[in-house]
């Protein structure tokens, strides 16, 4: 199948020569010319315009979106949407809101083209170990693109499918998300817990390794997360500033328009938030305020230069 990628970042260059490996035809732009230049190595056909891409596909054309949420994705898809022909279909699979995702499928609608939203997870490691994609839109039009999805997850039936109509997919992958900020605070909450724990000395390399295999608490994440310990058990030089790509902030709005509890992931987020303030006032008051009625000693920090 021949079909054209839109954002040739790492993720969207690891997924084309996926499909590459897989004997897909792709087709390539981005506005870096680098990009493209490195996509060509790898066997693929460039396009220097959007242009370009759609008229070097042949139609039904399908045009895969590896673009950052938001105006870049609004703006691209404005643009597909006066160079596509009915019949054609657009696959976002970077991390829309799903509302917004809602808002692009139907002005694709009522021109005759078909829009599909698809969660991807898998990161840097995808290129080998195959993406979960979590898929919405038409059930029809997500058939037909099938051989895509299979080649791109790590299974033809495995670790993909069809999660509902356009939206659907993107709002499950926000979910995941959220998931997964809980999952990373409470990893890291716990072996903070064990580094402070002096009096054991305990090797944490060594007891993520052992909770790899057969514990309750084994996980992919885990296993990223004693890799990182064993390359760097300190974490030094490493900034305490954690950045959050917007789906935990959604999934946390979404809990609080449905009236669903989501303590976890929200104070995860709330974590997040707060490891950006190196001068946090929050915590300079409560050091006066127990000063104030407890008398407890302030520390005071060095001048700045």
């Amino acid at each position: 199948m021949k079909l054209g990628m839109v954002g040739l970042g790492r993720m969207g260059a690891n997924m084309a020569e996926r499909l590459l490996r897989g004997g897909h035809h792709v087709v390539g732009f981005d506005p870096n010319a680098a990009a493209r230049t490195a996509l060509e190595a790898k066997g693929a056909t460039s396009a220097d315009a959007l242009a370009s891409l759609v008229q070097s596909l042949e139609a039904p054309r399908v045009v895969w979106l590896m673009v950052p949420a938001g105006k870049i994705t609004d703006d691209t898809v404005d643009a597909l949407l006066a160079l596509l022909a009915p019949g054609d279909t657009v696959i976002d699979g970077g991390n829309s809101n799903y509302k917004d995702t809602l808002r692009r499928a139907k002005a694709y609608a009522g021109k005759g083209l078909a829009y599909v939203d698809c969660g991807t997870s898998g990161g840097v490691w995808g290129l080998q170990e195959g993406y979960s994609m979590m898929i919405g839109g038409d059930e029809a039009v997500v058939a037909a693109l099938r051989p895509i999805f299979e080649t791109l997850a790590p299974g033809k039936d495995a670790g993909w499918g069809r999660v509902g109509p356009v939206g659907s997919g993107h709002f499950t992958k926000m979910v995941h998300n959220g998931i997964e900020y809980g999952m990373m605070q409470a990893y890291a909450e716990g072996f903070s817990i064990l580094q402070h724990k002096t009096d054991f000395a305990l090797d944490l390399h060594q007891v993520g390794e052992i909770w790899r295999t057969g514990s309750v608490v084994r996980s992919w994440l885990l296993d990223l997360t004693t890799d990182a310990l064993g390359k760097n058990p300190t974490m030094a030089g490493i900034a305490p500033y954690v950045a959050d790509s917007g789906e935990g902030r959604w999934t946390v709005n979404e809990a609080i328009e449905l009236g669903v509890a989501a303590p976890v992931i929200t104070l995860s987020l709330l974590e997040r938030l707060r490891s950006r303030d190196d001068d946090s006032f929050t915590d300079k008051l409560l050091a006066a305020m127990r000063n104030e009625f407890g008398g407890h000693p302030i520390k005071t920090e060095p001048p700045k230069a």
